[in-house]
C-alpha cells in the first residue's frame, strides 16, 4: 500500500467513524454502531473504497486493546473477584451449548460434514467483549456487576474459543485427532495468565517510581504501548499457531494484564489518575478503527436473501447462537431477572471474534459460500441488535452501579 493512500484511508475511518458515531448518538442509538455502520459503508458491502489490509488490522488490535486497558484500569477488583463464580457459569454454558448444540444440528439435522459443523460450532462459542464493553461504557455502566461477570466469563470464553480453534484448525487440515497443537496452545495461555500479574504489577511500580523523574514527556503512554508491543511479539516465541499468534495475546493482554496491572496502581489514585488521562486520547483515536474495522469485514454481498435454504440455516444457527448466551445467564442464582437479563444480552455479540472463525474456515476452503453467508448473517445480527437491547434494558435497572 502506498503511504499517501494510506493516509487517505486513515482520514476517511477516522472521519466517518466521528460523523456516523456522534450522528447515532445523538439519535439516542449506542456510538458503537455508527462506527460498524462507517465501516460497512466504506467497505465491500457498500461503497467498496477500503479493503482490510495487515496495517488497518494492527491498528484496529491496538485500539481494542486500549480500551480494555481503560476498562481494566476501572474495574473493581473485590466485585470481579466476587462474580467469579457467575463468570465460570455463565461462560462454560455460553461455549458448551452452542458449540455443541450447533454442530449436533449441523451435522445430523443438515447433512453437513463433520468439520464444517464443527467450524459452525467453533463460531457461534466466541464472544467479542470489546462491542459490550464499549456499550457499557457509553451507558456509564463498566463498574457495574453486571459488567464484572461479563469481562469474568468474557476471558474464560475467549480462552475456550482459541482452543477450540486450534482443535477444530487441526483436524481440518490433518483430518486425524491430534492434541499436540491443542495443549500446546492452551499452556502457552495459561503461562501468560500465571506470568502476566507479576510482570504488570512490577511494571506498573517501575512506572510510578520513574515518572517523576522523566525530563521528556509521554513516558507513561510510551510504556503501556510498548508493553502491548512486545506482549504480542513475545506470543509467537512462545510457540502459538501463527494464525492464532496475535489473538492469543490479545486476550493475554487486554483480560488479565490489564487487571493485575489497574490493581497494582489501586493504591495511588493520583497517579491512576494521570495513567488514565494520558491513555485515554490515545484510545480515543484508536478504539473506532477497531470497530469500523469489524464492520468492513462484514460482506453483505455474499447473502443470497432468496434462497430457502439459507434462511433455514440462518434461523436455526441464530436462535442456537442467542440461546447459548442468553441462557447460561439464568442458570445463575441470587440475580434478578432483569440482571440475569442484561447478562445474557452482554454475551450474545459475535463480532470480531466470529469473523476469525468463519473467515479461518474460508480460506481454508472448508467453509463454502452459502455456509460462510449464514455465519456471516448470524454474526451480523448478534452483533448490532444486542447494544440496542441493552440501552433499552438499563433504563430499567435500578441499583447496578458501584458505589
Amino acid at each position: 500500500m502506498d503511504v499517501h493512500n494510506f493516509f487517505l484511508i486513515l482520514f476517511l475511518i477516522l472521519a466517518t467513524a466521528r460523523i456516523l458515531g456522534e450522528l447515532f448518538a445523538r439519535m439516542g442509538i449506542p456510538s458503537v454502531l455508527g462506527e460498524l455502520s462507517a465501516g460497512i459503508l466504506l467497505g465491500v458491502s457498500g461503497l467498496g473504497i477500503i479493503e482490510v489490509n495487515d496495517v488497518l488490522k494492527v491498528l484496529a488490535e491496538i485500539g481494542i486493546l486500549l480500551l480494555l486497558f481503560e476498562i481494566g484500569l476501572d474495574t473493581d477488583i473485590q466485585r470481579l473477584k466476587e462474580a467469579g463464580g457467575k463468570a465460570v457459569i455463565v461462560a462454560l454454558f455460553g461455549a458448551v451449548f452452542p458449540f455443541a448444540v450447533s454442530s449436533f444440528f449441523a451435522y445430523y439435522i443438515f447433512d453437513l460434514t463433520l468439520v464444517v459443523s464443527l467450524f459452525i460450532g467453533g463460531t457461534l462459542t466466541a464472544t467479542s467483549i470489546g462491542i459490550t464493553m464499549r456499550v457499557l461504557k457509553d451507558l456509564q455502566k463498566e463498574h457495574s456487576e453486571v459488567a464484572q461477570i461479563v469481562i469474568g466469563a468474557a476471558v474464560l470464553d475467549d480462552i475456550l474459543g482459541v482452543i477450540i480453534l486450534v482443535f477444530i484448525y487441526d483436524y481440518a487440515i490433518t483430518q486425524e485427532l491430534n492434541m499436540t497443537n491443542t495443549l500446546h496452545t492452551t499452556v502457552f495461555i495459561l503461562l501468560f495468565l500465571l506470568i502476566a500479574p507479576t510482570f504488570a504489577n512490577f511494571i506498573s511500580t517501575f512506572m510510578k517510581k520513574s515518572d517523576e523523574h522523566q525530563k521528556v514527556p509521554g513516558f507513561i503512554p510510551t510504556i503501556i504501548i510498548s508493553l502491548i508491543a512486545i506482549f504480542a511479539y513475545f506470543s509467537h516465541l512462545f510457540g502459538a499457531p501463527e494464525i492464532l499468534g496475535s489473538f492469543a495475546a490479545g486476550i493475554a493482554l487486554s483480560r488479565r494484564f490489564i487487571l493485575p496491572f489497574g490493581m497494582g496502581l489501586r493504591n495511588d489514585e493520583v497517579f491512576l489518575e494521570k495513567v488514565k488521562n494520558a491513555i485515554t486520547p490515545i484510545a480515543q483515536m484508536f478504539t473506532p478503527i477497531f470497530f469500523v474495522m469489524v464492520g468492513l469485514s462484514m460482506n453483505l454481498k455474499v447473502i443470497d436473501f432468496t434462497s430457502t435454504r439459507f434462511w433455514t440455516l440462518a434461523f436455526v444457527f441464530l436462535v442456537i447462537a442467542i440461546i447459548g448466551k442468553y441462557m447460561g445467564a439464568f442458570l445463575l442464582r441470587d440475580s434478578s431477572a432483569l440482571k440475569k437479563a442484561l447478562i445474557g444480552i452482554s454475551m450474545i455479540p459475535r463480532g470480531e471474534v466470529g469473523l476469525i472463525f468463519a473467515e479461518v474456515g474460508r480460506v481454508n476452503n472448508i467453509l463454502d459460500n452459502e455456509i460462510y453467508a449464514v455465519l456471516i448473517f448470524v454474526i451480523i445480527v448478534t452483533t448490532i441488535a444486542p447494544p440496542f437491547i441493552l440501552k433499552w434494558l438499563f433504563k430499567y435497572e435500578k441499583d447496578d452501579l458501584a458505589p
